[in-house]
């Protein structure tokens, strides 16, 4: 039995090896466990504990701090469950090799990072989440936009937007995506990312664990990131969401259920129901993003997931498909003590979404020019749809039966060369492995067909694409590095033929 200054030095080489601010205090009236775990997790997140690393033992990280070691027994078997922590047999208890999330830096950088990429005259872009603005039907616009200019600006303009748009929207998502809800449940924004950005504010505190989609949308992340969230991914397939993989423990999911983000899937009614009996059993809030839900090309849309479980989801939607991401207007449907939180939070931040555009939305909704445009940017998404299907023949697509955008399955190696290729001969693409938080559980390309001025324009840049990722499957092996230059009669210097990557083969 170590004698009472042993046993103190012995505690002061732990924490000295440790070297992690761990403490409590008493005075917080939070359980003494919860904060434990809550630092730790915090220190695993931000790398400070790293994928390996030994944790002292339960007696002597209790002793550290002053406390039972039932503490620390709890806040280890909290982690334990959550995939943190592992335990090795007569070894001790280690970090587990997990990949943190990105911080909130690392997200907004990579969200910086796209945007700075320049367009320049006479380049072709093929990057997803642009609406073809040339569709606009210039007379209808343009008078919406005089008729809004003649309102007045209120003096204090109510933060849940005008009462008048507000009716017309409630009508719109009502006719167009399933969704039934008096006007008290309806809030105006400036767009999706604005509406979760108020519901994060609003019902969640930093370090709140919020369950993303993994690969998912870029910005919703660097929402949250930005409001101290914790970032869980949650992985996807070409149905959407996997419930079966959330996580317990989570205050919120972000998802996009009507056309998942990018990679396509439409989530199937069972899983929708399995969804919102999760949401109702952990007690966590659904943020469904319907960033285009108005177009899908195979059979009618599904009606929004709000529809099923009104009090557990949050409804996002937004103009920036329907119409131009300029128009700057977006709405919130959720329960009404949610909007009334979002509104009072809305009057203290002074965040408010301006008159004029939701005037001129308003117009536009209630002398029908904007379900006129609709129809006709279905027909116009749905022909550029099919061109882009037909010059990506015998390229493996994913999520081409709804929105604006598709997904062409390709190895790394094979992505990067045509990104890079496409870029010098003057058409932008994007890479999917962008869009994860971690390391990429798939790859290829994205391909969005809102932003080509024409069908030629976008039939041409598809060909080159097609060219230029059947060239890269021909040319690079297996392992994604580049041979040296064939000989005569296509042979590798070793004399074998290199395999034919063809699609179909």
């Amino acid at each position: 039995m170590l004698c009472s200054a042993t046993w103190y030095r012995y505690l002061e080489t732990t924490l000295r090896n440790f070297d992690l601010p761990v403490s409590v205090d008493r005075a917080l009236g939070e359980p003494l466990n919860e904060q434990v775990a809550k630092q730790l997790r915090s220190a695993m997140r931000e790398g400070r504990l790293r994928a390996g690393e030994r944790l002292p033992s339960s007696r002597a990280l209790a002793g550290l701090l002053g406390v039972s070691r039932m503490v620390v027994t709890d806040a280890y078997g909290q982690l334990y469950a959550e995939g943190w922590l592992e335990g090795r047999h007569g070894s001790g208890t280690f970090v587990t090799d997990i990949l943190p999330p990105q911080s909130a830096e690392a997200v907004l950088t990579a969200v910086r990072e796209e945007e700075a990429v320049e367009l320049r005259p006479g380049m072709v872009d093929l990057r997803p989440g642009v609406a073809w603005v040339k569709g606009l039907d210039t007379p209808a616009w343009r008078r919406a936009w005089r008729l809004a200019a003649t309102v007045p600006p209120a003096m204090r303009p109510d933060p849940r937007g005008l009462p008048g748009l507000r009716i017309a929207l409630a009508d719109y998502v009502r006719r167009s995506r399933g969704v039934a809800c008096p006007i008290e449940r309806l809030l105006v924004t400036r767009g999706a990312t604005n509406g979760l950005d108020l519901l994060a504010t609003a019902v969640l505190r930093p370090g709140d664990r919020v369950g993303v989609e993994e690969p998912g949308y870029t910005k919703a992340r660097s929402v949250l990131a930005a409001r101290g969230m914790e970032l869980v991914p949650c992985p996807v397939d070409e149905h959407g969401l996997i419930v079966d993989a959330l996580p317990d423990g989570l205050r919120l999911v972000y998802t996009t259920p009507s056309h998942q983000y990018p990679l396509g899937g439409v989530l199937p009614v069972p899983r929708r129901q399995a969804l919102l009996a999760w949401a109702r059993r952990t007690g966590a809030l659904i943020a469904e993003d319907d960033y285009d839900g108005e177009f899908r090309y195979d059979v009618a849309p599904l009606p929004a997931l709000y529809g099923l479980d009104p009090d557990v989801v949050v409804y996002l939607g937004t103009t920036s498909k329907t119409l131009t991401s300029d128009m700057g207007v977006g709405w919130l449907v959720a329960r009404p003590d949610l909007v009334e939180a979002i509104a009072a939070l809305r009057t203290d931040l002074n965040d408010r979404t301006a008159v004029v555009p939701q005037e001129a939305l308003r117009i536009l909704l209630e002398r029908g020019d904007l379900d006129r445009h609709v129809r006709r940017m279905r027909a116009e998404y749905a022909r550029r749809r099919a061109a882009v299907a037909q010059a990506l023949d015998g390229l493996p697509l994913l999520g081409d039966t709804a929105g604006l955008h598709l997904v062409v399955e390709a190895d790394k190696a094979v992505v990067d060369r045509a990104v890079a290729e496409a870029a010098r001969r003057g058409v932008l693409l994007d890479a999917l492995e962008r869009h994860h938080a971690g390391t990429p559980r798939a790859t290829g390309l994205v391909i969005g067909y809102g932003a080509a001025a024409n069908l030629g324009e976008l039939r041409s840049a598809c060909s080159l694409v097609r060219e230029l990722v059947v060239t890269a499957r021909r040319e690079l092996r297996w392992d994604g590095t580049v041979p040296a230059a064939p000989r005569s009669g296509g042979r590798r210097p070793d004399g074998r033929r290199p395999p034919d990557r063809t699609p179909g083969r």
